[in-house]
């Protein structure tokens, strides 16, 4: 993330890319050197289950109150496995922990920009380190206010800006990796529709080939909870609606699936919002904005929202 930041910050900025694309590609030529000496080593083969998740400090941003946001993401290095790691000794942010928000569900594959942890504006050289440990390997990484981890997530350096999105028809719409959230009733018994309205400015990073779908997508995940969430369509077509957006906006649309969960218990679900840019910004920690819902789920036969 280091060498990815200098990118960043030496490739983007306010006077444009052409002036220092000599530079830009020297850099980026040396941040891939080393990566092209290791696939001179053979690569221990990818394995379906077993392996560790590393958690993964992806920068901060400065946020209007003043205090700072620290944004984090994971790496499950499982092909097939997803795990649950219960917040504790096994999945911890510190000091001021255990919980500090964090998920315990982990998904296969690198995961961007899951979640933020808000710290103080008095926060200086001080740190907070997640540990997760599982599969016999314990691995943790620290974050701080370094300068060089400053990321920009709510405009990249052509103009581009995150999708809004609101968890409710007329509700309020926001944008960015700090999301909102909204809290809902079912029973286990009945599988019940999710919907999220999205917005989008239809500008795109520099370099990005727009693709022929809509311009937003949206994706579902259990981000918390005590069993297994299964939804319709984890990943449900924005189907272009009309609507009022705040701000006014090129495109608005509207996706629905369903979710069922397998136990009782309060599960939280996490929706992320990506524009063109896709996952994580294609690593430029712009432009998608998270939503999350929690749903508590009580035993029996006739379900309320």
């Amino acid at each position: 993330m280091g060498r990815q930041t200098q990118i960043r910050k030496s490739c983007s900025s306010r006077h444009g890319i052409a002036g220092k694309l000599p530079a830009c590609i020297a850099i980026l030529l040396s941040a891939l050197m080393p990566l092209w000496g290791q696939q001179r080593l053979p690569f221990e083969p990818l394995h379906d289950s077993g392996q560790s998740v590393t958690p993964a400090y992806e920068g901060w941003f400065r946020n209007p109150d003043g205090s700072f946001s620290l944004l984090f993401g994971y790496h499950n290095r499982n092909l097939n496995q997803e795990l649950d790691i219960p917040i504790g000794p096994q999945n911890r942010i510190d000091p001021g922990g255990p919980d500090r928000g964090q998920p315990d569900h982990f998904a296969p594959g690198r995961q961007w920009g899951l979640f933020t942890v808000t710290v103080p504006k008095d926060f200086g050289v001080n740190k907070l380190t997640w540990t997760l440990a599982t599969n016999r390997e314990t691995t943790a990484i620290p974050a701080g206010l370094n300068p060089l981890w400053e990321v920009s997530p709510f405009i990249e350096a052509s103009g581009n800006t995150p999708p809004y999105i609101s968890l409710e028809e007329g509700g309020a719409f926001v944008q960015g990796p700090r999301g909102i959230r909204a809290t809902l009733t079912t029973t286990r018994a009945e599988p019940f529709a999710i919907s999220v309205w999205a917005a989008d400015d239809l500008k795109g990073i520099f370099g990005t080939l727009r693709p022929l779908g809509s311009p937003v997508t949206v994706s579902w995940g259990k981000f918390r909870g005590p069993g297994v969430v299964t939804f319709a369509n984890d990943k449900p077509p924005v189907e272009k609606a009309d609507f009022v957006a705040t701000p006014a906006s090129a495109f608005t649309g509207k996706a629905t699936t369903t979710a069922s969960f397998g136990v009782p218990g309060e599960y939280v679900l996490r929706v992320v919002a990506n524009d063109w840019s896709g996952d994580g910004g294609r690593g430029f920690q712009c432009c998608w904005t998270n939503a999350y819902v929690i749903v508590t789920v009580k035993p029996g036969a006739a379900g309320s929202r």
